[in-house]
């Protein structure tokens, strides 16, 4: 079962929007939106806080907030709002909504180990990325970085995830 305790990472600060201290957000949920139903976010690593979302507005671009600085207030100034470029955006792991039945969350398929068919190790999940199409698995066997489409059915044939396994359709050699 994946750790509940963690934070997952849902999107960043890309950058600031006017002068009165709102910032552009680039959101990693679908739709892109769906990061506004949080109503407050982790921002930076473990050395972060915890800022409230204050406004926000989804646009063509993605979306535009204004947050709430380590005091609690509404951060109004341009200056303070650029030093929160670059901060990640994370929800505590309860937060999330459960997924839907074969469907996962990226932060959950991290970590997870992948075996072929055959039972040959791929190797462990370090990333996720789309390509347009499908999402893929970033893996890496300790030497080499491989990408295998996670198409469930005809490539990704199992997600176990209270063992923290992967089983697909897919050999060494590829």
């Amino acid at each position: 079962m994946p750790d509940s305790s963690r934070r997952v990472t849902l999107g960043r600060v890309a950058g600031v929007f006017g002068v009165k201290g709102w910032v552009k957000i680039v959101s990693n949920t679908r739709p892109v939106d769906n990061l506004l139903k949080y109503p407050q976010w982790w921002l930076g690593a473990e050395e972060g806080y915890l800022a409230k979302l204050i406004d926000a507005k989804a646009q063509v671009n993605g979306i535009i907030a204004q947050l709430s600085g380590r005091d609690g207030l509404p951060i109004t100034d341009r200056d303070i709002a650029a030093r929160l470029v670059g901060k990640d955006i994370s929800v505590d792991r309860t937060e999330l909504p459960p997924a839907a039945p074969g469907s996962y969350y990226w932060a959950d398929l991290i970590g997870m180990s992948v075996f072929s068919k055959e039972d040959e190790p791929l190797g462990t999940v370090t990333g996720m990325m789309e390509n347009g199409v499908q999402d893929v698995l970033v893996m890496n066997d300790g030497t080499v970085d491989r990408l295998i489409p996670f198409v469930q059915g005809p490539i990704i044939l199992s997600v176990d995830t209270e063992a923290r396994r992967i089983v697909a359709d897919w050999s060494p050699d590829y």
